[in-house]
């Protein structure tokens, strides 16, 4: 293994939940020899990748440094919208991609269908985030904005959405459980929907990814197996972003 594959291996050991490592676990997460670990760790030190914690070693702060400049001008857009793109060309039906802006969700972006038959999608749509797939997902990595919300009656948007607060919340639990969300008519009468998470550097939700058409070209069955490669390509933006997953 080339000596950059040894380091990202190591920096990767650290994560939100293990911020500080000693160079016994280090090798443990691994799995390089202890001899390595010391050498490498003892040069990322006097670089500034790594720094020493007590008897353990975090991240550098001088990597803020570093992370500062890659973030600067950074336009999430122009990650996400050849996935939508992509998804929209492989799949037929528009794709989207959704954030929470306080109690409703807005759509970002979006890549609409070339069929004839189709719900209307444009950038700066918003609803109420405690309605559609897209919703669900955001409530679902946002604990504090999912026990706010459903402290309110949802409104009642088509005979499809879910309006009890019991049943959102268990809805919201089996998504974070699923990693992804499927609704049938919840926002609109006619569409389905699949959407899952993005992630930032903070494990925090970033939006939600969407592909959404009419039952006749969606039924539920196609939303499921659609589900894989949509995580996928939602890892593929999480990854662009520089992001991670919550552990």
């Amino acid at each position: 293994m080339l000596v950059l594959g040894k380091i990202t291996e190591i920096l990767n050991a650290f994560t939100l939940k293990r911020p500080s490592l000693t160079l016994r676990e280090i090798q443990q997460s691994t799995g390089l020899p202890a001899s390595t670990v010391q050498r490498l760790v003892t040069n990322l030190v006097a670089n500034g990748f790594l720094d020493r914690a007590d008897d353990g070693f975090r991240i550098g702060v001088r990597m803020a440094y570093w992370a500062a400049a890659a973030a600067k001008d950074f336009d999430v857009l122009a990650v996400v919208n050849p996935v939508l793109k992509d998804r929209r060309d492989v799949t037929g039906e528009t794709a989207c991609f959704f954030r929470a802006e306080g109690e409703h969700r807005v759509c970002i972006a979006v890549a609409g269908t070339h069929h004839a038959l189709r719900r209307e999608m444009s950038v700066g749509r918003i609803a109420p985030i405690t309605v559609g797939s897209s919703g669900r997902v955001l409530l679902a990595w946002n604990p504090d904005l999912a026990e706010k919300v459903p402290q309110h009656e949802p409104p009642q948007l088509t005979d499809s959405t879910v309006t009890d607060r019991g049943e959102l919340r268990r809805l919201i639990k089996q998504t974070v459980a699923d990693g992804y969300a499927i609704t049938v008519g919840d926002a609109s009468t006619a569409p389905r929907a699949s959407r899952p998470p993005v992630f930032d550097s903070a494990a925090d939700v970033v939006g939600a990814l969407m592909i959404q058409g009419p039952a006749l070209r969606m039924p539920y069955e196609k939303c499921v197996e659609r589900v894989d490669v949509l995580v996928e390509q939602a890892e593929r933006i999480t990854r662009a972003l520089g992001g991670r997953f919550p552990a």
